[in-house]
């Protein structure tokens, strides 16, 4: 399974976002997810299979696929509770 972190410009944010991802998933002691971040222009349906993207930008990667909107991409708690609800909902955990 791979989850992909997308910002508008695929730098700071999304790296923020996949490091944050990766400990989650650390703590929650899930292995066999593949975490990395990309601009949005750059990425394209089939790079992964879950897209977490910011709400300012959730409109304009609609066309990825599955898509979790970050309301607060700071918010580790929202981040927190929304990774789990979708490891569990995968059959991760």
């Amino acid at each position: 399974m791979k989850f992909l972190a997308v910002c508008g410009s695929g730098l700071g944010t999304s790296f923020m976002v996949e490091m944050n991802i990766k400990q989650i998933l650390q703590e929650l002691g899930v292995t066999g997810v593949e975490v990395s971040h990309s601009d949005l222009s750059s990425a394209t349906p089939g790079d992964a299979d879950v897209y977490f993207l910011a709400k300012d930008i959730a409109e304009g990667g609609s066309h990825l696929g599955e898509v979790i909107v970050l309301d607060n991409i700071i918010d580790m708690d929202e981040l927190r509770e929304k990774v789990t609800k979708l490891v569990k909902d995968k059959n991760l955990i």
